[in-house]
């Protein structure tokens, strides 16, 4: 097996094996989000409610990032070798295959993935009645990503569809390699390409969206006191103002070479690795952190308010074994009261001749009890 073949091989087994992982986790960061609201809402926690406002929002940031990855596995070159899966494809459909891709990841899944994450954070900074726990937040908000991001992928299509004939009609021969479209044919495999028309306009999209960020980020960053939440917001914005360009520039380069060589394989590679740690701490960030801080604030609360019953109880329990001492010292008052009024006998129990009273002292009922003494 060639070299080429061999590394494109070998990073297609590596992509689809990341894009399996990550899906998984993204479907159990979804499990995740839908059990935190059921579980805030069947236990009464409405103070922890605003933390569940954008849980629709978050599962669609989930959704387009499995969906970009799924794409990514379609443009592989490894699925269309001979005896795979998209091998028994006519060159036409894999042509249309690597159509849609540019217009599902360049043109939806990408600007999509991205303004969602803006959306995210922008939603801290919104009050309570206009944010996330408004009625139709999470509806609007995604009627905004598809609003914001159908002006790119309309001119992704046009690329798509029009690039073409436009390379045809112009007879372009000087400088080809910057107006190659789509895909090129090969031993009857469809290769898919990354046309530079669509990465120009990839990049002025995430130019202007990274400076919002940016903004977005400075005003969270000021409002935060706590330095790990501080922590974390420097490690999003840099984190993504850096790796969604990186991608934008990589595509670039990988007009330099053909597809199936081992530098376009490479460069693509790290194109897609690239938007995959984006799209990785995005979810850790606007979807993990944020449901499992609050999860332990419940925890905080549960252990508050047992505390406090178990205060109130000992404190209850203190006034009833107070009360109860009291009345048992009465008891006792009582009792030595009686025990001193008792300590006069009955005349008629003892004879007269024991313990007569001296002379001229007032008759009284009964004589002192003369404690025994020791023999």
């Amino acid at each position: 097996m060639p070299l080429t073949r061999l590394v494109a091989d070998a990073l297609g087994v590596v992509t689809i094996s990341l894009v399996t992982i990550s899906g998984l986790i993204g479907f159990l960061c979804i499990l995740y989000s839908i059990y935190f609201r059921s579980h805030i809402r069947t236990q009464g926690y409405n103070r922890l409610g605003y933390f569940t406002g954008p849980w629709v929002i978050r599962i669609v940031f989930i959704l387009f990032a499995i969906w970009w990855g799924f794409g990514e596995i379609l443009r592989l070159e490894f699925l269309r070798q001979e005896g795979r899966v998209l091998h028994t494809l006519n060159l036409k459909w894999q042509d249309i295959v690597c159509k849609c891709y540019i217009m599902s990841n360049l043109g939806f899944a990408e600007p999509c993935l991205f303004l969602t994450l803006v959306f995210l954070l922008r939603a801290s900074l919104q009050k309570t009645e206009s944010g996330p726990l408004r009625k139709n937040w999470n509806l609007k908000t995604a009627m905004y990503v598809l609003l914001c991001c159908f002006p790119i992928f309309a001119l992704q299509m046009m690329v798509v569809l029009f690039g073409q004939k436009f390379k045809t009609h112009m007879h372009i021969k000087e400088w080809g390699y910057f107006f190659r479209f789509t895909s090129e044919h090969h031993n009857d495999i469809a290769r898919c390409y990354y046309p530079l028309m669509s990465t120009i306009l990839l990049g002025v999209f995430a130019i202007v969206l990274t400076l919002y960020m940016f903004w977005i980020g400075r005003r969270i960053y000021s409002l935060v006191i706590s330095k790990g939440l501080q922590k974390r917001v420097l490690i999003l914005i840099i984190s993504v103002s850096s790796f969604f360009p990186l991608r934008v520039v990589l595509l670039g380069l990988s007009i330099l070479s053909k597809p199936g060589d081992a530098l376009f394989e490479v460069i693509a590679f790290l194109a897609f690795l690239s938007l995959l740690c984006c799209a990785g701490l995005g979810v850790c960030m606007l979807v993990y952190y944020p449901i499992a801080d609050s999860l332990a604030i419940k925890k905080l609360q549960d252990i508050e308010d047992r505390r406090r019953i178990i205060e109130e109880y000992n404190d209850t329990f203190s006034l009833i074994s107070n009360q109860q001492q009291g009345s048992i010292s009465f008891r006792n008052i009582e009792r030595d009261d009686n025990d001193h009024s008792g300590a006069f006998v009955e005349l008629s129990l003892f004879s007269s001749s024991q313990h007569s009273t001296p002379v001229g002292s007032p008759r009284l009922l009964g004589w002192p009890m003369i404690p025994s003494t020791a023999p």
